[in-house]
């Protein structure tokens, strides 16, 4: 097998049954074919008994980006996101192996995990550049927090329950001003997650565009809307004593009155590859138990 990548990272979900197994296997299969193999500084104590441990360097996530030239994610989507993050600055592709419950981001089924990397390895796969965002919390004029999300951006009210009220502007333009749980706003990648579950439209992944989804407005007239990824997207917090933003689900900052939250397209996309069989609409009428064809 003559590989694209030479230097491949390993990343897992935790405590999961039977991956300690799967990665064993994946990275014998790699060593033996002269590829490096990166796994998760976190992950040595599951995967120490591995003979193949050895033979592989232990890394810190955070490194894999300038280390590795292609990262391998085996979990759930929460997990590809999570590795998604770290490598977003070096532009490393990414491939998910399902070991998780719904699997949109991961396509590579895990019983076929040597079969199917061996036949990406080669050039087998379909490429997509998945839109990220970049999110700068501002406090009195001054950056306090600074994330990146492969799948939306959300507001939301906190413990005490009470809604929030905050104002959006696009391009420093006045869109409106929304009272309600909050508000998330979604990369066409994140339009099948926490987005379509609030009531927000399913984007193809390659569209250049993001959406902007009430959660709980109070008034019924505070609809989703579609704006294109070029634009800056602002909220600024008027009423939120305890209100938060968070980023993929898996990391938030806190929020205070007057908070301005700066939301723009991240200058690198996500490269995710896929098995070469891959096809976006079936993958929906799998997960979201769509019907099927008749004629």
């Amino acid at each position: 097998m003559k590989s694209q990548f030479h230097h491949i990272g390993i990343v897992i979900r935790p405590h999961t049954p039977h991956i300690p197994e799967s990665v064993g296997a994946l990275a014998d299969f790699l060593l033996g074919h002269g590829i490096e193999v990166y796994l998760d500084i976190e992950a040595k104590a599951e995967l120490l008994h591995l003979p193949c441990f050895a033979h592989c360097q232990s890394i810190e996530k955070k490194r894999m980006g300038k280390k590795c030239d292609l990262v391998i994610s085996f979990g759930g989507d929460g997990t590809l996101l999570s590795i998604a993050r770290k490598i977003a600055p070096y532009r490393v592709p990414l491939i998910g192996v399902n070991r998780g419950s719904l699997g949109f981001l991961t396509q590579v089924p895990h019983e076929d995990t040597v079969a199917e990397i061996s036949n990406m390895l080669t050039g087998k796969y379909v490429a997509e550049e998945r839109i990220m965002l970049e999110t700068s919390v501002m406090r009195d004029g001054e950056e306090i927090h600074h994330s990146l999300a492969l799948n939306d951006v959300v507001f939301s009210r906190g413990g005490m329950g009470q809604m929030i009220e905050f104002e959006v502007f696009i391009n420093r333009d006045f869109v409106y001003t929304q009272r309600s749980d909050g508000l998330i706003v979604s990369t066409p990648t994140g339009s099948t997650a926490y987005a379509l579950a609030a009531g927000g439209p399913i984007l193809q992944p390659t569209l250049r565009a993001l959406t902007l989804v009430p959660i709980c407005p109070q008034s019924m007239n505070n609809r989703p809307i579609a704006v294109s990824d070029a634009g800056e997207i602002e909220v600024l917090i008027t009423k939120g004593w305890d209100a938060r933003v968070h980023f993929d689900g898996q990391s938030y900052c806190d929020l205070h009155n007057l908070d301005r939250i700066v939301i723009r397209r991240y200058r690198n996309s996500m490269r995710m590859l896929h098995p070469a069989d891959y096809n976006y609409f079936r993958t929906l009428r799998q997960k979201l138990h769509w019907g099927e064809q008749l004629i």
